[in-house]
């Protein structure tokens, strides 16, 4: 959230909604499964995860000591800076900027929001039964004065509250409104935003005293609303879950829209019933907040983001990360890469030049923590399909230190079973951008045998998720797939996450 605000267009259309959403209905006809099922998600803009325990935000801490928590990563330009606009679609629709295409505070007419609308939007297409409810001082939000909003007119009810008085005023307002509605009608879904504590942050800084107390009065607010809520006479015949993120995050002098870690800094608060206590055990996306309040209702949609907690295939997860090594920029806390891969699978770095910066000398495990400080501004940030550990094959890292010969190597995955005479799909997450004369393909083996290319970039490859298929021949019965990235030098990278086989 900038603190210039206008009101601003956008794209939506029901009809587009066809085909990218089915309603799920339980099978189990359990006494559990017909409880009415609430949830509310809390958009506090601009709050850093790290101030909220030294300051008095009682609501805040038991959402966090009751539920599950994370701190989380967005990402930065090209694909879309760290402002208001970008981070609450990508909350809302579950979706990276490249695929809802609001990539500014000024987004007008020319986005997906019609393609991928916000959670709400998606829930009323699925049932009209359901009831939602949405509401904001941003007026962007929630109000389609100048153009359509990020949270649609199709939501049952909107609210615009007008920011005129000043966002503490205006947020008072919102907790009083938002707890009446909340208590007396109980929607099946609600946003509810506040909006005083990036203002806080632009006028003090992430570290002033008046962020610290905007933080205060939002949690105030949030306690209001929630017990409200608590309030219900149905209230123990219900399952209320409680969502809290935010669309940005702040320097320490106050601001955002750049690519530093504080400015892609958001988190996830998750509480409700059979959320277990503690943190994820892999990081969660904001994009997963939409999928989780899909999933609550038994809706499914195709969006980048899963239900939290959803349970990692990754087979790099797991691995232990070290500290840095010549990459003396990365604070020595910050654990983040190997070149020690799962059991079964290997690297291959025959022909691979000596010297150059030890974490990238050949293909590594690493994450975004890590990987994204190694040097801002690379298109690194912009690997946002990629999910905790990962692999990366960085010619550019590592030619930061004097190197002789080139970068060749490959990873090389553990033998997966196959059928002959069936298909192989061979699924993973890519961001690769090419310069000069590297090259970069996958190969598949049988049995031991000779490697049969699948795929060779020629360009750039930015967040991808490839799916390749390969005809399994007579009398295989193991494929082996390799990532090759050869003859680099000084010419960028190539990220691989969470590969995975599939024969029909």
């Amino acid at each position: 959230m900038s603190t210039s605000r206008r009101r601003i267009p956008t794209l939506l259309g029901a009809a587009a909604l066809a085909a990218t959403f089915a309603i799920v209905v339980p099978t189990a006809n359990s006494a559990a499964a017909l409880r009415p099922k609430k949830v509310v998600v809390f958009g506090i803009d601009g709050l850093m995860f790290d101030k909220i325990a030294p300051v008095n935000a009682p609501t805040l801490d038991a959402l966090i000591a009751n539920g599950r928590s994370s701190k989380t990563t967005l990402y930065a330009n090209p694909m879309a800076p760290t402002l208001s606009g970008p981070g609450w679609a990508t909350i809302a629709t579950g979706v990276w900027p490249d695929r809802h295409k609001v990539t500014s505070n000024n987004w007008g007419t020319s986005t997906n929001l019609a393609q991928y609308p916000d959670f709400l939007t998606r829930l009323e297409s699925a049932s009209s039964a359901l009831s939602t409810y949405a509401i904001a001082d941003w007026s962007p939000l929630t109000s389609d004065s100048v153009g359509k909003a990020i949270f649609s007119s199709a939501i049952d009810k909107r609210e615009t509250v007008s920011d005129s008085p000043g966002y503490a005023a205006a947020d008072a307002t919102i907790a009083t409104k938002a707890a009446t509605h909340l208590k007396d009608t109980g929607p099946d879904a609600s946003f509810v935003y506040f909006g005083e504590v990036d203002i806080a942050g632009h006028s003090c800084g992430a570290t002033g005293s008046c962020y610290a107390t905007a933080i205060e009065h939002t949690d105030k607010h949030m306690g209001t609303v929630i017990n409200a809520i608590k309030a219900r006479p149905t209230y123990a015949d219900e399952d209320w879950t409680f969502i809290v993120s935010t669309d940005h995050g702040h320097t320490n002098a106050g601001g955002h829209g750049g690519s530093s870690v504080a400015e892609r800094s958001s988190f996830i608060i998750q509480s409700g019933p059979g959320v277990p206590a503690g943190t994820f055990t892999v990081k969660p996306k904001n994009v997963d907040i939409a999928a989780t309040v899909l999933g609550i209702h038994g809706v499914s949609a195709a969006l980048d983001g899963q239900v939290l907690g959803t349970a990692s295939t990754d087979p790099f997860e797991g691995v232990t990360l070290k500290p840095r090594v010549d990459e003396t920029g990365i604070p020595s806390g910050v654990l983040g890469w190997t070149n020690s891969v799962p059991s079964g699978w290997g690297i291959d770095s025959t022909g691979m030049g000596t010297g150059g910066m030890t974490e990238w000398r050949g293909w590594s495990l690493t994450n975004d923590d890590f990987w994204t400080r190694t040097q801002a501004d690379q298109q690194r940030e912009s690997n946002v399909r990629a999910r905790g550990v990962f692999a990366v094959a960085d010619s550019d890292e590592w030619s930061d230190k004097a190197t002789s010969g080139t970068f060749n190597s490959a990873l090389v995955s553990a033998p997966y079973a196959v059928t002959a005479g069936r298909t192989a799909t061979i699924g993973f997450g890519s961001h690769y951008l090419k310069e000069g004369s590297e090259t970069t393909t996958v190969s598949v083996s049988f049995n031991g045998g000779a490697e049969t290319q699948i795929l060779k970039y020629t360009g750039n490859a930015v967040a991808k998720v490839e799916r390749l298929t390969v005809t399994i021949p007579s009398g295989a019965t193991s494929m082996v797939v390799r990532w090759r990235l050869a003859n680099g030098a000084n010419n960028w990278y190539w990220a691989v996450d969470n590969p995975s086989v599939s024969v029909s």
